[in-house]
């Protein structure tokens, strides 16, 4: 009986064992879960966020072209000339949502080369207009077709789908894009205006590093700190060509100057890209 009892002490002790691994394990999956579904939440409050701030912005380029287009189909150049670069900022800090759209993005924001000679218009087709003829006249037609795609453009925007993986990305490439061929001068050829791009872009991205910043600080503090750094050594360069209420013609600036922007974009280009890492569960 004694035998029989210390083997029912074992069985019992061995069941009681099991139990509370299994039950250990069953509590570490819940936590795992409850992890990533946290996480999820705070992801779709990221996006949410995010696309209300790019249709804000898309709104805003709506109302600047429209003044633009006016001003050109007036013939008013100056008032031109003044609304163009501005305008253009709000469709450079919002083109990760904006180039979604492969179609309209070259109407708006073609460069000369980019498209067939017979398709070019856009901001970039009065552009040259505007800086190398010196006239608006022959331009009316691209100012109305400019204003129809700007209006299609914000008709469309509510279609898309704003993914964590959207924001990672788009935060790059907008800034490997003033790496590319802002910083190079080629964007805003004729005006060069491109500062107001080259600024336009880096909000752009700051504004997603925001939106995923808390999100990143539980993870990686000094990663977090790291990229707001960077952001304002950028700043810091900007803030020194500003003109006004604008920025200098990138025309005016030295050598050295535009290779400090350039060094500072790609300071924060390689850890920015790093924020890929609060989109995985953990």
């Amino acid at each position: 009986m004694k035998l029989l009892k210390v083997s029912g002490m074992l069985l019992i002790s061995s069941s009681l064992l099991f139990g509370c691994a299994n039950t250990d394990k069953t509590a570490s999956t819940e936590k795992v879960e409850e992890t990533k579904n946290t996480a999820s939440k705070a992801l779709d409050g990221v996006t949410k966020a995010y696309r209300e701030y790019a249709i804000g912005e898309i709104e805003e380029f709506v109302k600047a072209t429209e003044a633009f287009t006016t001003a050109v189909k007036n013939g008013d150049i100056e008032q031109a000339k003044a609304l163009y670069g501005p305008a253009r900022m709000h469709y450079e800090r919002a083109e990760p949502i904006a180039e979604v759209f492969g179609d309209l993005d070259p109407k708006i924001d073609a460069r000369e080369g980019d498209v067939p000679e017979a398709e070019w218009g856009g901001y970039h087709r009065i552009e040259k207009g505007l800086w190398m003829e010196n006239t608006t006249k022959g331009y009316e037609q691209y100012a109305d077709q400019l204003m129809k795609d700007v209006n299609l453009l914000r008709a469309k925007v509510d279609t898309v789908d704003v993914t964590p993986d959207l924001l990672i990305t788009g935060a790059v490439d907008l800034l490997n894009e003033v790496s590319t061929s802002k910083v190079t001068g080629e964007e805003d050829r004729y005006s060069h205006t491109d500062l107001y791009d080259f600024a336009a872009n880096v909000e752009g991205a700051e504004k997603i590093y925001q939106l995923l910043n808390p999100e990143l600080k539980k993870k990686d503090k000094g990663l977090s700190k790291e990229i707001q750094t960077r952001f304002d050594e950028i700043y810091s360069l900007l803030n020194k060509q500003k003109s006004g209420d604008g920025y200098k013609l990138y025309t005016e600036l030295t050598e050295v100057q535009v290779k400090e922007l350039s060094q500072a974009i790609d300071a924060l280009a390689e850890p920015l890209s790093q924020i890929g890492m609060v989109t995985e569960a953990s």
